[in-house]
């Protein structure tokens, strides 16, 4: 056997780059949204707020995704809700309440015994990633892709022009909290493969990659869910060769094929717009 293909004949890698492949066509999808939107610090800020709500749950003997999913949608409920009813705008808003949960669940996790590392919840843990984690994460993931490419042009329209969305009949309300969840849920989905801390560019590198590329919002979901798929086998792949840790090998190759197109982009790259002609000023 060459050596080269030996990661893809080993059980364990295969489901690792099943787990990382799911998960990086769910934040892909997201991210585009989120890119539009301009939700990037909204990613952030659950992916940091779950972190109690691991450790409730474990305190309490339940699934370690139940608690998570609650406290990142308390955390996207809790900033709309102040958002609206004081004069506090939506990015102070963020930073005080997930810098506040996870505050919290950083002193829950010192007081209580607990065999989970936390190195694990912070950077995720793909290769030891158990049949039943990647069974949740196939079916999270699945149902998460299901919702949005369902609901993909309701919520191109809220992401682009909600006014506009609001007049045709839209309801926006629901759309903005269905949006929460979703990023909730695919957080909880991207725990076990990044982590929390990484999961951020997991959700956001995707989108803009693709928003280089293209002008067109469903060619923008097919390149960035290409890319991120794309970065979750490679990186894991490439982890394996160099003893690195996944999870953030898997954000390096997702963090250099953003700078692929940064630089080469056909219309929106460094290099083309170097070479396009000034334009003669006009009187």
């Amino acid at each position: 056997m060459s050596p080269l293909l030996a990661p893809f004949q080993l059980e364990f890698m295969q489901q690792a780059m099943l787990a990382a492949g799911m998960v990086g066509a769910v934040c892909a999808f997201l991210s585009c949204f989120l890119v539009l939107k301009g939700w990037s610090l909204m990613g952030d800020a659950i992916s940091h707020a779950v972190f109690p709500g691991i450790v409730i749950a474990y305190m309490a003997g339940l699934p370690l995704a139940v608690g998570a999913f609650a406290t990142g949608l308390l955390c996207a409920v809790a900033t709309g809700y102040i958002r609206e009813n004081s004069r506090v705008k939506e990015d102070t808003v963020l930073g005080i309440v997930f810098t506040g949960l996870f505050a919290l669940g950083l002193v829950l996790f010192t007081k209580v015994e607990t065999d989970l590392h936390l190195n694990h919840i912070l950077f995720g843990h793909l290769l030891g990633i158990t049949d039943a984690g990647l069974r949740q994460t196939l079916w999270l993931g699945g149902g998460t892709l299901a919702v949005i490419l369902a609901l993909r042009r309701d919520l191109l329209l809220y992401c682009f022009d909600p006014a506009h969305a609001l007049s045709v009949g839209i309801q926006t309300r629901g759309l903005y909290y269905l949006l929460l969840a979703l990023l909730s849920t695919t957080i909880v989905t991207s725990l076990q493969t990044v982590g929390i801390l990484l999961v951020i560019s997991m959700l956001i590198t995707p989108g803009c990659t693709a928003y280089l590329l293209t002008d067109r919002f469903e060619r923008m979901l097919v390149i960035a869910s290409a890319s991120a798929v794309c970065s979750g086998v490679g990186g894991a792949y490439i982890s394996f060769f160099i003893d690195g840790s996944m999870g953030a090998c898997i954000v390096l190759v997702q963090a250099l094929i953003f700078l692929f197109a940064l630089l080469l982009a056909p219309r929106h790259g460094l290099l083309a717009r170097l070479r396009s002609p000034l334009r003669p000023a006009t009187s």
